[in-house]
């Protein structure tokens, strides 16, 4: 169900370790991924028949959130591989931050307001389209979202900037707010909210509210990798708030870190390991 597959990953994961093949049909399976309704309990089998080794762990699908579109176009993936690998130095992680947020800048757009304009081209004159929503703003959140900036304004050159700075506590993991500068006009704008990391949700709850407060009803959050539990966070506290992350791990370690993720970005933005 939805709820095992949020709060309990382990579970759903072995959920999905259905035996592959024809000599499993008498086990009750129809598919890797689906029990027959009339099936009954099986004997198991003696043993894995030859060249099969053990249970094969599929890729376990994403919990489904109302609120998260995870892009999974190819060069957005391979360059997120690239982003994760533990060699990748200061400049190259730099470089495909900003790569990977143009990228993901095409799709979190595409829903931006035209309105028609008459122009001359070297021929003739014709009606084309321009982008009617000219309040656009780009808010990191600092530090770690600074890294964004680039490959978003590439796109959107003449959108606002805005800053708001919300750091966790690493004992506690709670966020801490400490700064914010906005533009004026909220209310007007479209705000995109950029944080390459979606761990506990707590950073990012709190920048919506703090965008909120100041009158903003349009926000959309952008991040590279996300984990359910903030995903799910953000759901709760900001239902009205989408999503758009380049990956969806596999969840939180002890210390509020996504795994597999890619470390903290922050200190792989600025060398600051």
């Amino acid at each position: 169900t939805p709820d095992t597959r949020i709060f309990s990953p382990l579970l759903y994961q072995l959920s999905y370790l259905a035996p592959k093949g024809p000599e499993y049909k008498n086990l009750g399976y129809d598919s890797p991924r689906r029990c027959r309704p009339d099936a009954r309990p099986p004997k198991a089998p003696a043993c894995w028949p030859p060249g099969r080794g053990v249970a094969i762990f599929r890729f376990m699908p994403r919990p489904r959130f109302a609120n998260l579109t995870v892009l999974e176009h190819p060069l957005i993936q391979h360059k997120l591989t690239l982003l994760r690998e533990r060699s990748t130095g200061i400049r190259d992680f730099k470089q495909l931050v900003s790569e990977i947020t143009a990228l993901m800048a095409y799709e979190v757009t595409k829903d931006l307001p035209l309105q028609p304009v008459e122009i001359e081209t070297p021929l003739e004159r014709m009606t084309g389209s321009m982008v009617a929503d000219k309040k656009l703003t780009l808010v990191p959140i600092l530090r770690a979202g600074l890294g964004m900036v680039d490959g978003i304004a590439g796109m959107l050159p003449t959108a606002r900037m805005g800053h708001i700075g919300v750091s966790r506590d690493e004992t506690s993991l709670q966020p801490v707010h400490y700064y914010a500068k906005l533009p004026g006009d909220e209310p007007d704008r479209s705000f995109f909210l950029l944080d390459p990391m979606l761990a506990t949700g707590g950073s990012a709850t709190a920048a919506v509210a703090t965008l909120k407060t100041a009158g903003a009803r349009r926000i959309k959050f952008l991040c590279l990798v996300a984990a359910p539990e903030g995903v799910s966070r953000m759901l709760e506290a900001h239902p009205d708030v989408p999503i758009y992350s380049a990956a969806l791990d596999r969840g939180l370690n002890q210390r509020g870190y996504i795994v597999p993720g890619l470390g903290d970005a922050g200190d792989r933005l600025f060398g600051t390991l």
